[in-house]
C-alpha cells in the first residue's frame, strides 16, 4: 500500500496491516486472501477485547502449532505498549493517527503525561517509518528521527536556555526537564527496539543467510553449525518441492500439438483427440564419496546431511566416507541423526592423512556392483593423494560405469595439480570437476545433478 493510502486509511486497518507484516517477518506465511480474512475478523470482533482478537486473528492466520508459538508471541510484543505505569491499551486504535491533536512534548514530560506520550510516540513512528526498520543498525538512526519528530530539539533548546539563566528556579525545571528527556530517550529506543524485533526478523534471517551461504565449508564456526545445518534443511527442502513440481509436470505432460492437430483431421480439423506429450522421469540414484580428513571434514559433513534430507526423493544413496580407507555409512545415516552419525563417521574413519587410490579400491570392492548407468557419482575431496598410488584405473572404470562423475573440490581450481594435489588427473574422468566450498555452491550441484534425471 502506498503512503497516501496508508494515511487515508483507518488507523485500525493500517495497524492490523503492520501486524501482518510483522508476522511474515516472523516466519508465518499469510497470502492476501488470509489477509481479508484477518480484516474481516478484526471487523467483527473489535480491538476492545484483546484476548478475542488474539483468538479470532490466530484461528484465521495460524495454520500450525509452530505457527500458533510465533504467532502468539508476535501478538504479544506488537499489541503491547510499555509506557511509564501505562497498562495495555489492547489495540493499535491510536497508532500513528495522523489526526492527532496537536501535541505539546514539553507539557506531557513536564506533567508526566505518559498517555499522550506513548501515542505522540506512535504517532511519530508511522510519520518516520519506523516500522520499515530492516536491520538492528538502523536503530539508533531511528530513534532520534523519532525523538526529533516529536520536538526534542526545541526541548534540547529550552533545556539550554534553562541552564544558562541565572535564575535558579528556570535552572531547576531544566534539570527536570533534562531527566525526563533522558526517560524519553530510554522509551524511544527501547519503542524502536521493539520495532526491530518485529519486524527486523525476516530481513535479518535473509541476510545471515546470505552470508552463511557464501561462508567457507572448510572454515565455519562451530557457533554457525547449528544455523548453517538448518540452512541444508532449508535447502533440501526446495530442491524436493522443486523436484517434486517437477514429478507432477511430468506425469501430467505437455499437450502435443502436432499430434492433437493430426488426429483432429478425421474430425474435420477439430481437435476431439487430446495427445499429450509425456516426459520420462527418474528417481536419482546417487553414491557419494566423501574425504573426512582433517582439511575437508566440515564440508562432507553439510553434503551428507544435505542428501540425507533428500531421502523423499531419491531412489538410493549409498554414501562412503574416507581418509586412509573408506568405510559404508548407509547404516550410521538411516539409523542416527545426521549430527550424531557425522560423530561416529569421524571417530570410524576421520581425521587421518588421505589415500585416496585404497578409498577407491575400498569402494568398488564393496558396492562397485551397484554402480550403473543410472548412479549419480559425486567425490568431495581435495584430490590430495599425499603421494600415494591414486589408481586412475579405478576412477577411469567408475566413469564408465556411472551416470556421471561430479567431483566437487573446496580448494580453488589453481591449486590443482599442484604439491601432491591429482586433481588435474582425476579431473579428466568427470563430467563435473569444478570448486564447491560454500553451500550455494552446493545447492546448485545438487539442483544440477536432479535435474539431469528428467528427460524430454
Amino acid at each position: 500500500m502506498s503512503e497516501g493510502a496508508r494515511l487515508q486509511a483507518p488507523p485500525m486497518q493500517h495497524g492490523l496491516e503492520d501486524f501482518l507484516r510483522a508476522l511474515r517477518a516472523h516466519e508465518i506465511a499469510i497470502s492476501p486472501a488470509e489477509a481479508i480474512d484477518a480484516h474481516r475478523a478484526a471487523a467483527q470482533v473489535g480491538f476492545a477485547d484483546r484476548a478475542l482478537l488474539r483468538d479470532a486473528l490466530c484461528v484465521t492466520l495460524a495454520k500450525t502449532a509452530p505457527e500458533v508459538g510465533r504467532f502468539e508471541a508476535c501478538f504479544d510484543l506488537f499489541f503491547s505498549r510499555s509506557g511509564r505505569g501505562q497498562t495495555d491499551t489492547g489495540g493499535p486504535e491510536g497508532a500513528g493517527d495522523p489526526s492527532a491533536e496537536a501535541f505539546d512534548l514539553e507539557a506531557s514530560l513536564e506533567t508526566g503525561d505518559a498517555a499522550a506520550l506513548s501515542s505522540a510516540m506512535e504517532a511519530s513512528a508511522a510519520r518516520v517509518g519506523a516500522s520499515d526498520i530492516r536491520l538492528g543498525s538502523q536503530s539508533n538512526l531511528l530513534t532520534r528521527r523519532l525523538l526529533d519528530d516529536m520536538g526534542l530539539r526545541a526541548i534540547d533548546a529550552r533545556i539550554a536556555a534553562g541552564r544558562a539563566a541565572e535564575d535558579a528556579t528556570a535552572r531547576a525545571r531544566a534539570e527536570r526537564l533534562a531527566e525526563r528527556r533522558a526517560e524519553l530517550f530510554d522509551e524511544a529506543r527501547a519503542f524502536v527496539a521493539r520495532q526491530a524485533r518485529l519486524f527486523a526478523g525476516e530481513s535479518g534471517r535473509r541476510m545471515r543467510e546470505q552470508i552463511l551461504g557464501r561462508q567457507r565449508l572448510t572454515a565455519v564456526e562451530p557457533e554457525d553449525v547449528a544455523a548453517m545445518s538448518a540452512l541444508v534443511r532449508r535447502m533440501a527442502g526446495r530442491l524436493a518441492t522443486k523436484y517434486a513440481r517437477t514429478q507432477r509436470r511430468a506425469q501430467k505432460g505437455r499437450l502435443d500439438l502436432r499430434r492433437t492437430l493430426r488426429r483432429g483431421l478425421a474430425h474435420g480439423g477439430i481437435p476431439f483427440e487430446i495427445m499429450w506429450k509425456s516426459r520420462k522421469l527418474e528417481k536419482p540414484k546417487i553414491t557419494v564419496l566423501c574425504d573426512v580428513s582433517r582439511s575437508v571434514a566440515s564440508a562432507a559433513q553439510f553434503l551428507l546431511l544435505l542428501l540425507h534430507s533428500l531421502n523423499e526423493v531419491v531412489e538410493s544413496l549409498d554414501a562412503y566416507a574416507f581418509s586412509d580407507h573408506a568405510v559404508c555409512v548407509n547404516d550410521l545415516l538411516n539409523d542416527e541423526s545426521v549430527d550424531d552419525a557425522t560423530a561416529l563417521i569421524l571417530d570410524r574413519v576421520g581425521l587421518r592423512s588421505t589415500d585416496y587410490g585404497r578409498a577407491l579400491a575400498d569402494v568398488m570392492a564393496m558396492g562397485g556392483a551397484r554402480l550403473d548407468r543410472r548412479t549419480t557419482l559425486i567425490i568431495l575431496g581435495d584430490g590430495r593423494a599425499n603421494h600415494a598410488e591414486p589408481r586412475l584405473d579405478l576412477m577411469r572404470a567408475m566413469s564408465q560405469r556411472t551416470r556421471a562423475v561430479i567431483w566437487l573440490n573446496p580448494e580453488p581450481a589453481t591449486y590443482w595439480g599442484q604439491g601432491d594435489s591429482k586433481m588435474d588427473a582425476y579431473a579428466r574422468f568427470c563430467a563435473v570437476a569444478k570448486t564447491c566450498n560454500c553451500l550455494d555452491d552446493l545447492e546448485r550441484v545438487i539442483a544440477d545433478v536432479l535435474r539431469t534425471y528428467v528427460k524430454t
